[in-house]
């Protein structure tokens, strides 16, 4: 009864469990994860200093991990979108340059491949007109493919 009771009134326990139950589900980057918990870290009267020191103990105990976000984050939209798309996502969740390069530079060699595949599941047919050609162009910059492959994949099409 003592453990129980003990842990509902220990704020850095409430907190911590709230963390560690969010990162069950699935990764979160280290920005991600504070805006998640940093209105429950109020209600818990943790300032800003120390809900950032907490997600630091908790990177350094290994639970938080802005590297296997990234992994994580590029292994699951890499079929689905192109590198720009991925690395602004990356970007507004937080994660810093080296770690965005480092996990996008082997998908260059397959994004040709990957935006084929898009552009399949989306068009069964080649552009027929400029403004086919455009539409289809747009979509594929929506979904942050390079203009370059879009034109090597839209113009093969139409050959």
């Amino acid at each position: 009864m003592t453990k129980l009771s003990n842990a509902k009134n220990n704020p850095l326990a409430l907190l911590k469990k709230r963390a560690l139950y969010y990162l069950a589900k699935r990764e979160y980057s280290l920005l991600e994860l504070k805006l998640k918990l940093s209105g429950y870290a109020q209600i818990l009267e943790f300032d800003k200093d120390a809900l950032d020191l907490f997600l630091s103990s908790l990177m350094s105990e290994g639970w938080l991990s802005n590297e296997r976000y990234c992994e994580q984050f590029v292994h699951a939209k890499q079929n689905k979108f192109g590198r720009y798309k991925i690395i602004r996502e990356l970007e507004e969740k937080g994660i810093d340059q080296a770690l965005i390069a480092r996990y996008l530079s082997p998908l260059k060699n397959q994004e040709l491949v990957y935006a084929k595949q898009v552009w399949e599941k989306k068009f069964k047919n080649s552009p027929s007109s400029k403004e086919e050609w455009s539409k289809q162009a747009r979509f594929m910059q929506s979904r942050g493919f390079d203009i370059l492959l879009i034109k090597k994949i839209l113009n093969a099409k139409e050959e």
